[in-house]
């Protein structure tokens, strides 16, 4: 067995798992790992300069390219700086194995500054959490790490390091790699009652999830739905493309809201869920969505989710890809109508932006409040087309979009960001221009947080009585995301008119670097 420092054997079996970039933030406790990458000519390290960042980066690269996306933070704090948006990559299911340095162990019965028990701190949010003891086990537990972030269903895992296990040398066996075979075949006999059930079905409906596009099974579903004659609709916050839009059964999206849920699905008397999320909302009603007397089929490669809120009448643990429209033309006019509307429509914003994408285009979203009809309006017929934010944690878009660039190199890649989301986390701008990742990032600024002021309005509180909104303006000062972007490098403009926004992105995408693109839009927040 060859000898080798556990700084070396860690970059070692890195490269053993298929990884080719570590995205990171480093400290103190981090410098035996950075001093190896000195002397690394295949790993290449891409710097953030705040660890939210860096997860959203990996989040954005893990979901993009398929592969094991790794970090490296700075103990204790760069790990709580990182919670928010690795709790957007659990709930996407990202394989990211997240690692951290830690303090010598010898050195930690004195709790020395910034030091913690790091992996009960990530358990909630990961697959499994360690800390690597003995120089002896790194290679058995950065093996498992790896293969268990990337086994069905996917997600992110985490290891601590601690200081003398990277410094230390020694006689290593590095193992090798495992993978586990991500399609599993649905039960025979549960298929069998599935298909007898969706053979009678008068008025069977679909909700499309992410493993849907994660399993690439897009022909298996579109095969399926037009047997049945099913319309399609995607989960509640889908973070993929997981059915294509511009096919006529697709309907795009439901609302988080449970009223709005339950007048759809009263509609069908079947429902098959492939994959789908059923249902995680943001509040809390006497409205119970899932109907009485519907029949609930559910497919998914996650047990946990198989019956975790309501029955299923067929549970089938499965991979979509072995067990299996656009919003109407009157949307799309009406978006044409308001494309002159000053200041900027959401609606008429996104149609215009997708009838002149590129096919090959990769759309981020993050609009929040602003995204109406957007899975419908941009284009996104293949897999790796379009990632949204899954989590609900705000500040993923701008370091996803980067993420997803690094991973699809020869793809156009366009960001549309809320303005209150893009604050979490513009530090990702600076990264764009110092590794000269040519994203494109649309502000869609309504100079608030918006969606609260719409959710305060639907609970018809004191608030949206006195039409007073603590908390929620962000205009006194105005935000300058023009100047904000040029001050950390990247080519910035504001646009005023949908046509002025189309031009520019057609310009950006087809530019070598990064480009932020400011529109301010209507701040209405009451309903039509």
């Amino acid at each position: 067995m060859p000898a080798m420092s556990g700084k070396r054997a860690f970059l070692e079996l890195l490269k053993q798992e298929g990884v080719e970039i570590l995205f990171g933030n480093p400290g103190t406790t981090e410098l035996p790992l950075m001093d190896a990458l000195a002397v690394e000519n295949e790993l290449r390290y891409v710097l953030a300069l705040q660890e939210a960042s860096v997860i959203g980066m990996a989040d954005g690269y893990a979901q993009a390219s398929g592969k094991l996306a790794v970090v490296n933070l700075h103990v204790t704090p760069g790990l709580g700086n990182a919670m928010g948006m690795l709790y957007d990559a659990q709930k996407a299911g990202s394989p990211i194995l997240v690692t951290a340095g830690q303090h010598d162990q010898d050195f930690n019965t004195t709790e020395p500054i910034l030091w913690a028990d790091l992996p009960p701190i990530a358990r909630p949010l990961v697959k499994w959490s360690a800390e690597v003891h003995r120089l002896a086990d790194l290679p058995r537990l950065v093996h498992r790490a790896a293969k268990t972030a990337l086994a069905p269903p996917t997600g992110p895992v985490f290891l601590s390091l601690p200081g003398d296990i990277l410094k230390a040398e020694g006689e290593l066996d590095l193992l090798a790699p495992t993978r586990v075979a991500a399609q599993l075949r649905g039960d025979p006999a549960a298929v069998q009652k599935a298909a007898a059930i969706l053979a009678q079905a008068k008025r069977p409906l679909i909700v499309a999830g992410d493993a849907v596009a994660r399993s690439k099974a897009h022909a298996e579903l579109i095969e399926l739905a037009e047997l049945i004659g099913a319309p399609v609709y995607s989960e509640l916050v889908p973070s993929t493309a997981s059915f294509p839009a511009s096919h006529p059964l697709f309907r795009g999206a439901m609302t988080r809201m449970q009223g709005p849920i339950r007048k759809i699905l009263e509609q069908y008397d079947v429902l098959f869920s492939a994959g789908g999320d059923l249902f995680t909302l943001s509040l809390p009603s006497d409205i119970e969505p899932m109907p009485e007397g519907l029949t609930l089929i559910h497919l998914d490669n996650d047990p946990w989710e198989l019956g975790k809120n309501y029955p299923p009448q067929v549970a089938i643990l499965g991979d979509p890809k072995t067990t299996l429209p656009d919003i109407t033309e009157a949307v799309k006019a009406k978006a044409r109508e308001m494309a002159g509307q000053n200041p900027v429509q959401p609606l008429a914003l996104l149609n215009a932006i997708g009838e002149m994408l590129p096919k090959d285009a990769v759309v981020i979203d993050e609009t929040i409040s602003s995204g109406i009809g957007i899975r419908s309006l941009i284009r996104s017929d293949d897999p790796q087309s379009f990632y949204g934010l899954r989590g609900g944690g705000i500040g993923w878009g701008l370091p996803a979009a980067l993420g997803v660039k690094l991973a699809l190199p020869h793809r156009p890649v366009l960001a549309l960001v809320g303005d209150g989301s893009a604050m979490y986390t513009c530090q990702a701008l600076w990264t764009a221009a110092h590794d000269r990742i040519a994203a494109v990032f649309v502000i869609l600024n309504n100079s608030s947080y918006r969606i609260l002021k719409q959710r305060l309005v639907a609970q018809r509180g004191l608030a949206a009585q006195v039409d007073r909104f603590v908390g929620m303006e962000l205009t006194d000062p105005a935000i300058d995301y023009v100047a904000l972007a040029r001050s950390l490098g990247v080519a910035a403009e504001r646009a005023n008119t949908v046509h002025d926004v189309t031009d520019l992105v057609a310009k950006g995408l087809q530019s070598d670097a990064p480009l932020l693109i400011d529109v301010p839009v209507d701040r209405n927040y009451k309903p039509v």
